[in-house]
């Protein structure tokens, strides 16, 4: 029989990934998730049956040791970018991956796999940092020999990233961002999934590598990459980060006073702190190289699924080549 491998997190933006590439290799595969009904989209990864959602919440024991029960690997790609009702980050990011740690080493699982995130700090101010931090410690003093990737910030078509801002560029003739000068360096998704799965194949040695695309930019910089994709011409305008406090409290506020009915998806306070701080590869850390990895630049992929936000859509193309006609 084929070994099972369990992806908590499984159908979300990177564990879809992940998924994917595990069934390749011939695995079954277990994504444990909130919505199963809402993750149906991963059964035609494998064959009939090889791939299965399964209702999971990482806050519950029971639930969590059903997921691992003769599983032969495990890969945790939960988090959260804004802490709402119980999923708080303390809850999800800090508990919820040592939960799974020590549940996986009780149920004998030969490899667990945890995806961080690059700024992992257990002593930040920040909660998201924090608590990825504390995830990171309660995962490796349950399972020492986990694989930890902490990846930058991640695009591919499903991203909140460059989606996210292509959207507001047709908005209006302003881009306003957050941290203009803060360095980022953007991994493609499908890299750290092929990272994930050489861990869980047991072609990674234990321990924490960083990941992070082949250019490094500031968040002004990322915006013009964007902006030249999607054909517009917008200017790039940074908020001062006291301001940007005093618009991430009303937000909180709004979420908080409607009791998380009106979730925050614009800027939150706690995002503010991270945007002080640079989300890049830090220097003599393992990452892709130790993994036999190249990983993949911006141009190649962001066009594959920008196009939609220029002005003519999937036509831009061809009106530039019939300009060049004109031209002749």
């Amino acid at each position: 029989m084929s070994k099972l491998v369990t992806i908590f997190g499984g159908s979300g933006f990177v564990g879809r990934y992940i998924a994917r590439r595990m069934a390749k290799e011939g695995w079954r595969v277990r994504v444990a998730c909130r919505r199963p009904n809402e993750a149906l989209f991963v059964k035609p990864y494998g064959v009939p049956g090889q791939v299965e959602p399964l209702a999971c919440n990482i806050r519950d024991d029971d639930s969590v040791r059903a997921m691992i029960h003769g599983a032969d690997a495990v890969v945790n790609c939960v988090g959260v970018l804004n802490g709402i009702g119980a999923n708080t980050f303390d809850a999800v990011q800090a508990e919820g991956a040592g939960r799974i740690a020590r549940l996986a080493a009780a149920a004998g699982v030969e490899t667990l796999v945890h995806v961080s995130a690059i700024g992992a700090d257990a002593g930040s101010d920040s909660d998201y940092a924090r608590s990825k931090g504390e995830g990171e410690a309660a995962v490796l003093t349950a399972f020492p020999t986990a694989v930890i990737l902490r990846p930058s910030v991640i695009f591919g078509t499903e991203d909140r990233f460059f989606n996210r801002f292509a959207a507001m560029s047709r908005m209006g003739p302003i881009l306003p961002v957050v941290g203009a000068g803060t360095r980022f360096q953007p991994v493609y998704v499908d890299d750290v999934a092929q990272a994930a799965v050489k861990a869980v194949l047991g072609q990674a040695a234990p321990g924490i590598y960083e990941l992070g695309g082949p250019e490094v930019d500031n968040f002004r910089g990322l915006m013009g990459r964007m902006l030249h994709v999607v054909q517009r011409r917008r200017a790039v305008v940074n908020i001062p980060f006291f301001l940007a406090r005093i618009m991430g409290f009303g937000f909180d506020m709004v979420q908080a006073v409607t009791l998380g009915l009106i979730e925050n998806r614009m800027l939150s306070r706690d995002q503010v702190k991270n945007l002080r701080r640079d989300n890049v590869v830090a220097p003599g850390a393992r990452g892709f190289s130790d993994l036999g990895i190249t990983p993949t630049a911006m141009e190649a992929v962001l066009p594959e699924y920008l196009w939609c936000y220029r002005p003519s859509g999937q036509y831009a193309a061809i009106k530039d080549s019939a300009k060049n006609l004109r031209k002749a």
